[in-house]
């Protein structure tokens, strides 16, 4: 996730405190290390003690994007050399890298925002230090998918982590049909420029009655979190355009199983004989006039039946 930084705060230590607790760090620091270390998704009060830390007293530190991480470092007194390391030379970056380990430095790698090799680079460079056995060490911190979570009030026992779908319509839609019988929340990442099409697509592929949340902006001035049934979300995203604005995080609730829903064995039985010698549609039709239920209830029942005769 791309992180704003557009709030101003005091730094978190003076010069000269931030002098001496370098001096005490810098024997904790392992030499020969590559450091995967969290920032903020947008308030930069949101960064441990223990990531200022590490980012003080590291020979060098790579980032996504240097004009964003020197802004960050700066509102805590720091000072320090840099490199860049992004999507398009993560691998020429990744060899510098270990070349700086085999000379006895330690580096910090950090992205723009979150936590690295979460929808971020990161995973070509610490698979490629790991594999020459040196050491890299997590320093823990934001995650937008997480950061929605505990806010959403959704079911967390159990969540499925997506991260962003395929851009183009078609593909989306493709991954979505392997989602959607899936018991567990699902999270996305999504754009602003692709929210509404993402959304209706949502809708389409998984049912309108699905309880979604919305989580734009988080930790940032516009924070917003919504939930609404999914049918409904395209409504509330254009009833004011500056909802459609900023980095979202998607959290949809799980297929619903067929123990949780409330039909009797034998009206599943119905069903389930009605699939074997009739289409889909035709079999939900005919299963609602025999059973007397609802239509859409039997049509999702009925998908979820032909799930089951899959596996």
């Amino acid at each position: 996730m791309r992180n704003t930084y557009g709030l101003s705060y005091s730094p978190a230590m003076s010069t000269s405190e931030s002098s001496m607790h370098s001096i005490y760090y810098e024997n904790m620091i392992q030499k020969n290390t590559l450091y995967v270390v969290a920032t903020p998704i947008g308030n930069l009060r949101d960064i441990s003690l223990r990531a200022l830390d590490v980012l003080m007293t590291v020979d060098v530190v790579a980032a996504e994007d240097t004009r964003n991480t020197r802004h960050l470092l700066a509102h805590h007194s720091i000072t320090k050399k840099m490199m860049a390391l992004h999507q398009h030379n993560e691998r020429t970056a990744a060899r510098k890298i270990v070349n700086l380990l085999a000379a006895g430095k330690s580096v910090a790698f950090v992205t723009d925002a979150g936590t690295p090799g979460v929808s971020d680079p990161g995973e070509i460079l610490v698979d490629l230090v790991r594999k020459q056995n040196y050491s890299v060490i997590p320093i823990p911190g934001a995650n937008a998918a997480l950061c929605a979570l505990s806010a959403a009030g959704i079911d967390a026992t159990h969540f499925l982590f997506y991260g962003f779908l395929p851009a183009r319509t078609g593909g989306r839609r493709r991954k979505l049909e392997e989602l959607r019988s899936l018991p567990y929340t699902l999270i996305f990442y999504e754009a602003p420029h692709r929210i509404l099409e993402c959304v209706a697509d949502l809708s389409e592929v998984l049912g309108a009655n699905r309880q979604l949340t919305i989580a734009r902006e988080l930790t940032k001035m516009f924070e917003t979190i919504h939930t609404c049934s999914l049918g409904d979300a395209i409504a509330w995203l254009n009833s004011d355009t500056n909802q459609q604005k900023g980095e979202f995080v998607l959290l949809l609730s799980g297929a619903e199983t067929l123990d949780k829903i409330g039909i009797s064995d034998q009206a599943q039985h119905t069903l389930k004989l009605l699939l074997e010698e009739l289409p889909l549609k035709q079999a939900v039709k005919l299963a609602a006039e025999i059973i007397g239920k609802n239509k859409n209830q039997l049509y999702e029942i009925a998908l979820l039946l032909k799930e089951e005769r899959k596996q």
